[in-house]
């Protein structure tokens, strides 16, 4: 559950969809036994799961959320396009 902006350095706390951003990331942590019906193991599938992220208005302004496999979601500075 999302509780406040995803800035470490910000402590706005999370209380309405209609201001900031919010992210959807996939997340795969790493391998998870799959069991059969009868309880048994019948192999390994990666483990997936949803996650979400908020920043507030203040940070989504110049940040946003860098999402890459196996290193996990970091802040980054939001590039603008030139004339912007």
């Amino acid at each position: 559950m999302v509780s406040k902006c995803a800035n470490p350095d910000c402590s706005t706390p999370f209380l309405y969809f209609r201001r900031g951003r919010l992210f959807r990331v996939e997340v795969q942590p790493g391998m998870e036994l799959d069991e059969d019906l009868e309880g048994e193991v019948s192999g390994r599938k990666p483990a997936r799961r949803i996650e979400f992220f908020w920043l507030c208005g203040e940070c989504a302004a110049t940040m946003t959320l860098n999402v890459q496999k196996g290193s996990g979601v970091a802040l980054r500075t939001r590039v603008r396009a030139a004339g912007l």
